[in-house]
C-alpha cells in the first residue's frame, strides 16, 4: 500500500510541477506588457535587490504607471502567487512520496538512481521555496522547468520497485553521503539557475533593454552575488561528500579510491567548482566567465548522477536504473 501512495504522489508532483510551470510562464508573458517604470535606473537596481515588494511600491506611484500597466502588474503577480501556491502543493505531494517510498522499503529511499534525483529535486525546491517566502519569488520558471523535468524523467525512465539495499549499502557512511551529496546538488543547481538568470540579466543590462519580467529581478551584481553564496555553501559539503564516500568505499570494498567512473566524475565536478571558487577569490573572475563556469559544473553534477549510470558500467552500478 505504501508502494501505491508513494508512486501517486510522485506522478501528482509531475502534474502539479507542470501547472506550476504553466503559471510562471503565463507571468513571464504577461509581464512583456509592462511598460518601463518612470523612475531612474539606480532607483529600478534597489527595488529589485529588495524583492518585488519594492517594485510595488514604485509601481503604486500613479506618476510612474498608466492604469492599463497597472493592471499589467496585477495580473502578472496574480499568476506569479498562483505558481508559488502550486509549487508548495507540489513540493508536499514530493514529500509525501519520498516519505512514503522510505515507508514501503523499510529503509531510507536513497539507494538507487530514482530515489536519489527525486530527493535531490525535493532538496532544490525546499531552498526555492524558503528563497520565495523571503522576497525571491522571481526564480520560480527556472526551477518548475527543472523540477517538471526531472520529476518526469524520475517517475517514467529512471523509476525501479522497491527492493533491498545491496549489501554495501548497509554501513552508516551511506545516510551520511547521500545526504550530504543531495543537499550540496541542490544548492549546486539552485546556483547554476542563479548563474543562468545572471547571464540573461546581464546580456539585457549592456544592451539597455531591461524591460518585461527582466525588470523585475535584481541587478545581476545581486544575482551573481547569490549564485556565489550558494556555491560557496555547497562546495564544502560536496567535499565531505566525496570523503565520506572514500570512507565508505573503505568500509564496502577496502579501497579508499579506485577510480570507479562515478569516482572520476564526482572529482571532476570537485574541480570544476574549486575553479569557480578560486578564480573568483584569487583572479577577481566575476559575471559571465563565473557564471558560465558555473553552468558547467552543475552540468558535470547531472553527467554524474544521471549519464555514468546509464552509459558507463563500475562499482556504482546498484545505483542505475
Amino acid at each position: 500500500m505504501a508502494v501505491y501512495w508513494s508512486n501517486l504522489a510522485m506522478v501528482t508532483s509531475v502534474v502539479v510541477y507542470l501547472l506550476a510551470l504553466a503559471a510562471f510562464a503565463a507571468e513571464w508573458a504577461a509581464a512583456r506588457r509592462l511598460e518601463p517604470l518612470a523612475a531612474p535606473a539606480g532607483i529600478l537596481v534597489a527595488a529589485g535587490a529588495g524583492g518585488p515588494g519594492a517594485l510595488e511600491e514604485v509601481a503604486d506611484d500613479p506618476a510612474a504607471t498608466s492604469p492599463a500597466d497597472e493592471r499589467a502588474r496585477l495580473r502578472t503577480d496574480m499568476f506569479g502567487r498562483m505558481g508559488l501556491g502550486l509549487m508548495v502543493i507540489a513540493w508536499a505531494c514530493h514529500l509525501a512520496g519520498v516519505v512514503f517510498r522510505g515507508v514501503a522499503a523499510d529503509r531510507f529511499p536513497w539507494g538507487n538512481m530514482y530515489e536519489f534525483v527525486t530527493m535531490a529535486l525535493l532538496l532544490v525546491v525546499t531552498f526555492y521555496l524558503v528563497m520565495a517566502f523571503r522576497g525571491m519569488r522571481w526564480l520560480g520558471l527556472p526551477v518548475a522547468l527543472l523540477t517538471a523535468i526531472g520529476q518526469g524523467l524520475a517517475v517514467t525512465v529512471f523509476y525501479v520497485a522497491v527492493a533491498p539495499l545491496v549489501p554495501a549499502l548497509h554501513s552508516v557512511w551511506f545516510v551520511v553521503h547521500i545526504v550530504v551529496a543531495a543537499t550540496a546538488g541542490a544548492a549546486f543547481n539552485v546556483g547554476g539557475l542563479l548563474s543562468i538568470l545572471y547571464l540573461l540579466k546581464s546580456r539585457a543590462e549592456r544592451r539597455e533593454t531591461v524591460r518585461g519580467y527582466l525588470a523585475k529581478l535584481p541587478s545581476s551584481t545581486r544575482i551573481d552575488e547569490l549564485a556565489y553564496r550558494f556555491h560557496a555553501f555547497a562546495f564544502p559539503l560536496w567535499t565531505f561528500a566525496i570523503a565520506a564516500g572514500s570512507v565508505w568505499a573503505e568500509y564496502a570494498w577496502g579501497r579508499f579510491w579506485g577510480w570507479d567512473p562515478k569516482e572520476t566524475w564526482s572529482l571532476v565536478t570537485w574541480v570544476v567548482y574549486a575553479g569557480y571558487l578560486h578564480a573568483r577569490a584569487t583572479a577577481g573572475w566575476r559575471g559571465k566567465r563565473a557564471a558560465v563556469v558555473a553552468i558547467i559544473g552543475v552540468a558535470c553534477f547531472w553527467f554524474n548522477f544521471i549519464g555514468i549510470n546509464l552509459l558507463v558500467s563500475g562499482l556504482h552500478s546498484y545505483a542505475g536504473i
